[in-house]
């Protein structure tokens, strides 16, 4: 993942409102593009750059989070940070509308289409055209930066995050890890983020 620390996005803020969810309330922000494309949301609670706060940089996942698909983690990653931030009082998940590392839903599915026929999850993007992962973590710097932001405690399994946010110019004091729950049919896509991509998901596999 070869992330740049110059580029041209700019972001907007457009809409903020509270919201009472089954986690607790949370500040809710969302962001504009220059092409006013609606990329980029925070889901903060008493978020400020007085301390390191708990923050997840999170992408979206439809099939998971919307469906309850089993292929991935997605959704319990994404419950278990806002679990997590209502129990600490302070943090923020910075969501992505970036579906699939990057490739869009269509393409997820025709992803998923080649794991069903034996292709693991970095092999299927592989045969589709695309690189393992075309994610940018720009605006989660942008945000951040934003609200005065510079250091944070990332809640994060991926190496490849830490490293990405730390050129954007944010310090990552603190690894946390989102460890989820193994089932048959996520088991090898876990495995292969594990083995391929570096994922610290061993105390998974234990």
């Amino acid at each position: 993942m070869d992330q740049k620390t110059t580029s041209q996005l700019e972001l907007t803020l457009y809409a903020e409102a509270t919201l009472p969810t089954v986690f607790g309330e949370f500040s809710l922000s969302v962001y504009r593009d220059q092409k006013d494309h609606e990329g980029a949301i925070l889901i903060s609670k008493n978020f400020t750059a007085h301390a390191q706060p708990f923050v997840r940089v999170h992408s979206e996942c439809f099939t998971g989070e919307v469906l309850g698909s089993l292929k991935c983690d997605c959704r319990d990653q994404l419950n278990l940070a806002l679990f997590e931030i209502q129990k600490r009082g302070a943090g923020a998940v910075i969501y992505l509308r970036q579906e699939g590392r990057g490739i869009g839903l269509g393409n997820k599915i025709r992803a998923y289409h080649l794991q069903n026929q034996g292709a693991n999850t970095i092999e299927a993007n592989h045969q589709l055209g695309f690189e393992t992962d075309l994610r940018s973590f720009e605006a989660a710097a942008l945000i951040l930066r934003d609200k005065g932001v510079r250091s944070i405690s990332l809640n994060t399994n991926n190496p490849e995050k830490i490293q990405a946010l730390i050129n954007l110019g944010i310090e990552v004091v603190e690894r946390v890890p989102s460890l989820t729950t193994v089932n048959p049919h996520n088991k090898d896509y876990l495995r292969a983020k594990m083995m391929h991509l570096g994922h610290h998901l061993q105390g998974l596999f234990i």
